[in-house]
Protein backbone atom coordinates (compact mmCIF):
# COMPACT_ATOMS: atom_id res chain seq x y z
CA UNK A 1 0.00 0.00 0.00
CA UNK A 2 1.29 3.48 -0.90
CA UNK A 3 1.04 5.72 2.18
CA UNK A 4 1.88 9.41 2.56
CA UNK A 5 2.76 10.63 6.07
CA UNK A 6 2.73 14.39 6.59
CA UNK A 7 4.93 15.55 9.45
CA UNK A 8 7.04 12.42 8.99
CA UNK A 9 10.09 14.19 10.46
CA UNK A 10 8.23 15.22 13.60
CA UNK A 11 7.93 13.55 16.98
CA UNK A 12 4.68 11.67 16.37
CA UNK A 13 5.09 11.28 12.62
CA UNK A 14 8.52 9.64 12.87
CA UNK A 15 7.16 7.03 15.29
CA UNK A 16 4.23 6.34 12.97
CA UNK A 17 6.71 5.72 10.15
CA UNK A 18 8.59 3.22 12.32
CA UNK A 19 5.35 1.42 13.18
CA UNK A 20 4.42 1.18 9.50
CA UNK A 21 7.81 -0.37 8.71
CA UNK A 22 6.86 -3.48 10.72
CA UNK A 23 7.01 -5.92 9.07
CA UNK A 24 9.54 -4.49 6.59
CA UNK A 25 8.28 -4.10 3.04
CA UNK A 26 4.60 -4.25 3.87
CA UNK A 27 3.95 -0.69 2.66
CA UNK A 28 5.56 1.83 0.32
CA UNK A 29 6.04 4.90 2.49
CA UNK A 30 6.21 8.53 1.39
CA UNK A 31 6.74 11.59 3.55
CA UNK A 32 5.75 15.23 3.06
CA UNK A 33 8.20 17.74 4.53
CA UNK A 34 8.90 21.45 4.25
CA UNK A 35 12.60 20.59 4.59
CA UNK A 36 14.39 19.07 1.59
CA UNK A 37 16.89 16.25 1.98
CA UNK A 38 16.87 12.71 3.40
CA UNK A 39 15.31 11.83 6.73
CA UNK A 40 16.90 9.68 9.42
CA UNK A 41 15.13 6.72 7.83
CA UNK A 42 17.05 7.25 4.57
CA UNK A 43 15.87 5.10 1.66
CA UNK A 44 13.03 3.55 3.70
CA UNK A 45 10.96 6.70 3.12
CA UNK A 46 10.51 8.66 -0.12
CA UNK A 47 10.41 12.33 0.85
CA UNK A 48 8.42 14.95 -1.07
CA UNK A 49 9.07 18.63 -0.42
CA UNK A 50 5.79 20.41 0.25
CA UNK A 51 3.85 22.54 2.69
CA UNK A 52 0.17 22.16 3.57
CA UNK A 53 -0.12 25.97 3.58
CA UNK A 54 1.09 26.08 -0.05
CA UNK A 55 -1.50 24.20 -2.16
CA UNK A 56 0.55 23.98 -5.41
CA UNK A 57 3.16 21.84 -3.60
CA UNK A 58 0.68 19.11 -2.66
CA UNK A 59 -0.62 17.38 -5.85
CA UNK A 60 2.71 15.76 -6.73
CA UNK A 61 3.05 14.29 -3.22
CA UNK A 62 -0.52 12.91 -3.32
CA UNK A 63 -0.22 11.33 -6.78
CA UNK A 64 -0.65 7.56 -6.64
CA UNK A 65 -1.17 7.57 -2.86
CA UNK A 66 -3.83 5.29 -1.34
CA UNK A 67 -3.74 6.44 2.31
CA UNK A 68 -2.71 9.74 3.86
CA UNK A 69 -1.73 10.00 7.53
CA UNK A 70 -1.84 13.67 8.49
CA UNK A 71 0.05 14.72 11.63
CA UNK A 72 1.63 18.04 10.69
CA UNK A 73 2.10 20.61 13.45
CA UNK A 74 3.68 24.03 13.30
CA UNK A 75 7.13 24.57 14.88
CA UNK A 76 7.19 25.45 18.58
CA UNK A 77 3.62 24.27 19.05
CA UNK A 78 1.50 25.36 21.00
CA UNK A 79 3.06 28.84 20.77
CA UNK A 80 1.58 30.48 17.68
CA UNK A 81 3.72 32.84 15.62
CA UNK A 82 1.53 34.75 13.13
CA UNK A 83 4.55 36.55 11.65
CA UNK A 84 5.79 33.23 10.31
CA UNK A 85 2.35 31.86 9.52
CA UNK A 86 2.56 29.34 12.37
CA UNK A 87 -1.01 29.43 13.63
CA UNK A 88 -3.68 26.82 14.25
CA UNK A 89 -6.00 28.38 11.69
CA UNK A 90 -3.41 28.46 8.92
CA UNK A 91 -1.72 25.08 9.55
CA UNK A 92 -4.36 22.87 11.20
CA UNK A 93 -7.46 24.41 9.65
CA UNK A 94 -6.65 25.80 6.22
CA UNK A 95 -3.64 23.50 5.76
CA UNK A 96 -5.71 20.35 6.31
CA UNK A 97 -8.38 21.64 3.96
CA UNK A 98 -5.70 22.19 1.30
CA UNK A 99 -4.40 18.67 1.76
CA UNK A 100 -7.91 17.19 1.64
CA UNK A 101 -8.58 18.95 -1.67
CA UNK A 102 -5.32 17.63 -3.15
CA UNK A 103 -6.04 14.13 -1.83
CA UNK A 104 -9.54 14.06 -3.35
CA UNK A 105 -8.20 15.20 -6.71
CA UNK A 106 -5.54 12.47 -6.61
CA UNK A 107 -8.03 9.71 -5.77
CA UNK A 108 -6.74 8.99 -2.26
CA UNK A 109 -8.96 6.35 -0.66
CA UNK A 110 -8.41 6.85 3.10
CA UNK A 111 -7.44 9.88 5.23
CA UNK A 112 -6.18 9.45 8.81
CA UNK A 113 -5.93 12.59 10.94
CA UNK A 114 -4.27 13.28 14.29
CA UNK A 115 -6.62 15.79 15.92
CA UNK A 116 -6.93 16.56 19.65
CA UNK A 117 -9.10 15.84 22.66
CA UNK A 118 -12.04 18.15 23.20
CA UNK A 119 -12.58 19.14 19.57
CA UNK A 120 -16.17 20.13 18.83
CA UNK A 121 -18.27 22.73 17.00
CA UNK A 122 -19.01 24.80 20.11
CA UNK A 123 -15.46 25.35 21.37
CA UNK A 124 -14.13 28.91 21.00
CA UNK A 125 -10.41 28.26 21.52
CA UNK A 126 -8.39 28.70 18.30
CA UNK A 127 -6.89 25.18 18.39
CA UNK A 128 -10.35 23.62 18.76
CA UNK A 129 -11.86 25.80 16.03
CA UNK A 130 -9.03 25.00 13.64
CA UNK A 131 -9.11 21.26 14.30
CA UNK A 132 -12.91 21.21 13.95
CA UNK A 133 -12.47 22.93 10.57
CA UNK A 134 -9.98 20.21 9.66
CA UNK A 135 -12.20 17.36 10.87
CA UNK A 136 -15.21 18.81 9.02
CA UNK A 137 -13.28 19.03 5.76
CA UNK A 138 -12.20 15.40 6.15
CA UNK A 139 -15.70 14.14 6.97
CA UNK A 140 -17.25 15.99 4.03
CA UNK A 141 -14.58 14.88 1.54
CA UNK A 142 -16.16 11.58 0.54
CA UNK A 143 -12.94 9.73 1.38
CA UNK A 144 -12.83 7.08 4.06
CA UNK A 145 -11.47 8.61 7.25
CA UNK A 146 -10.19 7.74 10.71
CA UNK A 147 -9.71 10.55 13.24
CA UNK A 148 -7.69 10.17 16.43
CA UNK A 149 -7.95 12.65 19.31
CA UNK A 150 -5.01 12.02 21.66
CA UNK A 151 -4.29 13.40 25.11
CA UNK A 152 -0.73 14.48 25.98
CA UNK A 153 1.71 12.31 24.00
CA UNK A 154 5.07 11.48 25.57
CA UNK A 155 8.11 9.46 24.57
CA UNK A 156 11.71 9.76 23.39
CA UNK A 157 12.46 13.24 22.02
CA UNK A 158 9.08 14.72 22.99
CA UNK A 159 8.91 18.42 23.86
CA UNK A 160 6.95 18.07 27.10
CA UNK A 161 8.03 15.24 29.39
CA UNK A 162 11.68 15.55 28.36
CA UNK A 163 11.73 19.30 28.93
CA UNK A 164 10.39 18.84 32.44
CA UNK A 165 12.82 15.99 33.10
CA UNK A 166 15.68 18.31 32.19
CA UNK A 167 14.29 20.92 34.58
CA UNK A 168 13.88 18.34 37.35
CA UNK A 169 17.51 17.29 36.90
CA UNK A 170 18.81 20.85 37.08
CA UNK A 171 16.49 23.05 39.13
CA UNK A 172 15.58 22.97 42.83
CA UNK A 173 12.05 24.26 42.08
CA UNK A 174 9.90 23.60 39.01
CA UNK A 175 7.56 26.41 37.85
CA UNK A 176 4.07 25.27 36.87
CA UNK A 177 1.60 27.56 35.11
CA UNK A 178 -1.82 27.41 36.77
CA UNK A 179 -2.85 25.34 39.77
CA UNK A 180 -1.50 22.05 38.40
CA UNK A 181 -4.89 20.36 38.79
CA UNK A 182 -5.75 20.05 35.10
CA UNK A 183 -6.33 16.39 34.24
CA UNK A 184 -4.42 14.56 31.53
CA UNK A 185 -4.14 10.97 30.31
CA UNK A 186 -0.57 10.69 28.98
CA UNK A 187 -0.26 8.27 26.09
CA UNK A 188 3.04 6.73 24.98
CA UNK A 189 3.95 7.70 21.42
CA UNK A 190 4.71 4.13 20.27
CA UNK A 191 1.28 2.98 21.46
CA UNK A 192 -0.40 5.82 19.57
CA UNK A 193 1.68 4.98 16.49
CA UNK A 194 0.55 1.36 16.75
CA UNK A 195 -3.11 2.47 16.57
CA UNK A 196 -2.46 4.65 13.54
CA UNK A 197 -0.65 1.82 11.74
CA UNK A 198 -3.57 -0.53 12.39
CA UNK A 199 -6.07 2.07 11.15
CA UNK A 200 -4.54 2.02 7.67
CA UNK A 201 -6.49 -1.09 6.68
CA UNK A 202 -8.86 -1.89 9.56
CA UNK A 203 -12.46 -1.91 8.23
CA UNK A 204 -14.02 -1.46 11.68
CA UNK A 205 -12.20 1.87 12.11
CA UNK A 206 -13.61 3.38 8.93
CA UNK A 207 -15.36 6.75 9.35
CA UNK A 208 -14.88 6.73 13.12
CA UNK A 209 -13.42 9.16 15.67
CA UNK A 210 -11.35 7.74 18.53
CA UNK A 211 -10.20 9.30 21.79
CA UNK A 212 -6.70 8.18 22.74
CA UNK A 213 -5.36 8.32 26.29
CA UNK A 214 -3.21 6.35 28.67
CA UNK A 215 -4.30 3.86 31.29
CA UNK A 216 -4.46 6.43 34.12
CA UNK A 217 -5.66 9.98 34.61
CA UNK A 218 -3.20 12.32 36.34
CA UNK A 219 -3.32 15.88 37.51
CA UNK A 220 -0.46 17.77 35.92
CA UNK A 221 1.26 18.04 39.31
CA UNK A 222 1.07 14.28 39.79
CA UNK A 223 2.40 13.76 36.27
CA UNK A 224 5.47 15.86 37.10
CA UNK A 225 6.03 14.02 40.36
CA UNK A 226 5.81 10.71 38.48
CA UNK A 227 8.41 11.95 35.99
CA UNK A 228 10.70 12.85 38.88
CA UNK A 229 10.30 9.46 40.59
CA UNK A 230 11.17 7.72 37.30
CA UNK A 231 14.62 9.31 37.57
CA UNK A 232 14.91 8.80 41.34
CA UNK A 233 14.44 12.52 41.87
CA UNK A 234 12.20 14.68 44.00
CA UNK A 235 10.68 17.88 42.69
CA UNK A 236 9.27 20.92 44.41
CA UNK A 237 6.61 22.75 42.44
CA UNK A 238 5.79 26.45 42.49
CA UNK A 239 2.53 27.51 40.86
CA UNK A 240 2.24 30.66 38.77
CA UNK A 241 -1.39 31.86 38.57
CA UNK A 242 -2.80 31.80 35.04
CA UNK A 243 -3.67 35.50 35.14
CA UNK A 244 -0.09 36.43 35.99
CA UNK A 245 1.32 34.07 33.36
CA UNK A 246 -0.98 35.48 30.68
CA UNK A 247 -0.14 39.05 31.62
CA UNK A 248 3.57 38.26 31.44
CA UNK A 249 3.09 36.47 28.11
CA UNK A 250 1.10 39.29 26.50
CA UNK A 251 4.09 41.44 25.43
CA UNK A 252 6.13 38.36 24.56
CA UNK A 253 3.78 37.41 21.73
CA UNK A 254 5.13 40.32 19.65
CA UNK A 255 8.70 39.00 19.72
CA UNK A 256 10.09 37.41 16.50
CA UNK A 257 10.13 34.03 18.27
CA UNK A 258 7.88 34.27 21.33
CA UNK A 259 8.69 31.92 24.23
CA UNK A 260 5.10 32.07 25.47
CA UNK A 261 1.76 33.58 24.47
CA UNK A 262 -1.55 34.03 26.33
CA UNK A 263 -3.11 31.42 24.06
CA UNK A 264 -0.39 28.91 24.89
CA UNK A 265 -1.08 29.46 28.61
CA UNK A 266 -4.72 28.44 28.03
CA UNK A 267 -3.65 25.44 25.96
CA UNK A 268 -1.18 24.21 28.58
CA UNK A 269 -3.69 24.41 31.44
CA UNK A 270 -6.73 22.69 29.90
CA UNK A 271 -8.04 19.23 30.76
CA UNK A 272 -7.29 16.42 28.29
CA UNK A 273 -9.21 13.33 29.44
CA UNK A 274 -10.14 10.59 26.96
CA UNK A 275 -13.03 8.15 26.69
CA UNK A 276 -11.13 5.20 25.23
CA UNK A 277 -13.91 2.59 25.24
CA UNK A 278 -14.41 2.67 21.45
CA UNK A 279 -10.63 2.62 20.90
CA UNK A 280 -10.22 -0.45 23.09
CA UNK A 281 -13.15 -2.24 21.45
CA UNK A 282 -12.22 -1.61 17.80
CA UNK A 283 -8.43 -1.97 18.04
CA UNK A 284 -8.05 -4.44 20.92
CA UNK A 285 -5.54 -1.95 22.24
CA UNK A 286 -3.05 -2.93 24.95
CA UNK A 287 -0.93 -0.41 26.84
CA UNK A 288 1.66 -0.18 29.57
CA UNK A 289 1.15 2.22 32.47
CA UNK A 290 3.12 5.46 32.52
CA UNK A 291 5.30 4.26 35.40
CA UNK A 292 6.44 1.29 33.29
CA UNK A 293 7.09 3.24 30.09
CA UNK A 294 9.07 6.10 31.60
CA UNK A 295 12.16 4.21 32.82
CA UNK A 296 12.18 1.98 29.73
CA UNK A 297 11.98 4.71 27.13
CA UNK A 298 12.99 8.10 28.58
CA UNK A 299 16.41 8.68 30.07
CA UNK A 300 17.32 12.27 30.83
CA UNK A 301 20.96 13.30 30.46
CA UNK A 302 22.79 14.16 33.66
CA UNK A 303 23.41 17.89 34.15
CA UNK A 304 26.88 19.17 33.26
Amino acid sequence: MRILITGARGFIGSHIVKALLQPPGRHELHGLSRIPGPTKLGTLLTTHVGDVTDPPTLPAACSGIEVIIHCVQFPNHPIENPRKGWTYLRVDGEGTRNLVNAAKAAGVRRFIYLSGLGVGPDRAEPWFRAKWMAESAIRQSGMEYVIFRPSLVYGPEDRSANRFLQMIARLPVIPVIGNGRQRIQPVFVDELAELVAKAVDLPAATNQVFDVGGTETYTFDDFLRTLARSQDKRCRLIHIPKAIAKAAAFPLQWLPTPPLTPGAVDFLTMDAVADTRATQEVFGWTQRPLVENLPRHIQVKAPH
